[in-house]
């Protein structure tokens, strides 16, 4: 396994579970130090026992507690924004608890959490990477998925202008846009046959992505093999979007 990243320091946010997870094991294998963030101690305490990673509890939707976790953190070299809800309403059901919960954490917390981690890097003298992870859903429109759509459709549109108000600091800023994802949250989402069926013909590799193949996608990105990669929106989608 490649060391590239010895001595670097990476935050993960909503690295409790599935795709933020992921990210901290992939990472930690790779010799990074993880700093992860989650609500939930219990998923916290085991990844750190898996990954000897630092942990620090966190609710994102609240925004100074966002801010006060970023600077806790300290100065990093790497930021996977992965955090992510979903409420699966329609246009005619949307509430507005629904509207503030998915916004709030795949959109809001998503943009603090680069903020603080962009304004430490300038301070330190430029560099670093973030990683936004969004949707294809954002591509594509889904049933119930209209807040969901909305949030990762703005979080690509804001990765374009963080990496040209950022490039000049020597901060790269992408995103990744997975097909559905083996996560407790798709298979809420995705669990009908009659849903699954029709989504799963449209992949032309013929299955859903694991949490794996996200995670060592974002790897490459953040890594000395993409330096000249910003501003860019990688689909893991199992050519989904390319049909």
């Amino acid at each position: 396994m490649s060391t590239q990243f010895e001595g670097k320091t990476v935050i993960v946010t909503g690295a409790g579970k599935g795709i933020g997870r992921a990210c901290a094991v992939e990472m930690a294998k790779r010799g990074a130090s993880v700093i992860a963030m989650a609500r939930t101690k219990s998923d916290l305490d085991s990844l750190s026992s898996e990954t000897g990673c630092r942990s620090i509890i966190v609710d994102l939707m609240d925004n100074a507690a966002a801010r006060g976790a970023m600077k806790e953190a300290g100065t990093c070299d790497f930021l996977i924004n992965c955090a992510g809800t979903n409420v699966l309403e329609t246009v005619l059901e949307m509430t507005d608890e629904g509207y503030e919960a998915v916004m709030g954490i795949n959109l809001r917390a998503a943009l603090i959490c680069a903020q603080e981690f962009a304004r430490a890097r300038v301070a330190a003298g430029g560099g670093g990477s973030i990683l936004n992870v969004t949707s294809i859903a954002g591509h594509r429109g889904f049933n119930e998925h209209m807040c969901y759509a909305a949030s990762k459709a703005g979080l690509e549109g804001a990765t374009r202008v963080m990496a040209k108000e950022l490039g000049a600091h020597g901060i790269r800023v992408n995103a990744v846009a997975p097909t559905v994802t083996m996560t407790e949250l798709a298979a809420a989402a995705w669990s009908d046959p009659s849903k699954k069926d029709p989504m799963m013909g449209r992949h032309p590799i013929g299955r859903f992505a694991e949490v794996e193949d996200v995670a060592k996608s974002i790897v490459m990105l953040l890594s000395n093999d993409a330096p000249m990669v910003t501003g860019a929106v990688l689909p893991i989608d199992g050519g989904f979007l390319a049909v």
